[in-house]
């Protein structure tokens, strides 16, 4: 029989990263479980590396980062209408396909829910997608969940 007490699912707060929350809520409240939200402040070094830069880029504040993804968390319980859930909520910096995965090991998840489409951009370009690399890496099983259409 297949036990699943915890969910992770991360969010960039994205459109496309409301899809595999709900998901994940769902689930959660099917099962029992409990549903961990997770956001990753990505280390701005990996995303514009000195090299592609023509000049230095000013590093923003990284505790005003955290703050702003405290309340972006905080509104995503919101706006989903998780609350009742009593999602617990964690907060990272790094590389976000290196962070999920760490995290699904650390909090032992049973399951990631994550959506085949974040950001994208140059972001993609240069790191590949973050789902293919989830999926790979993953400590437990990965439910991917396409953006919703028309």
């Amino acid at each position: 029989m297949i036990t699943i007490r915890r969910i992770l699912a991360p969010s960039d707060f994205s459109e496309h990263s409301l899809p595999p929350v709900r998901y994940a809520a769902e689930l959660a409240d099917k099962f029992g479980a409990e549903l961990v939200l997770l956001h990753v402040v990505q280390d701005l070094a990996l995303v514009l590396p000195d090299a592609v830069m023509p000049t230095a880029v000013a590093s923003p504040d990284v505790g005003a980062m955290m703050d702003a993804a405290k309340d972006g968390l905080a509104n995503l319980v919101d706006r989903l209408g998780l609350a009742r859930l009593n999602p617990r909520t964690e907060l990272r910096m790094g590389s976000p396909a290196g962070e999920i995965t760490a995290a699904a090991a650390d909090l032992k998840a049973d399951l990631i829910c994550v959506g085949t489409h974040g950001r994208g951009g140059l972001a993609h370009m240069l790191l590949g997608s973050v789902a293919e690399k989830i999926i790979r890496h993953a400590p437990c099983p990965v439910l991917t969940v396409r953006p919703m259409t028309g």
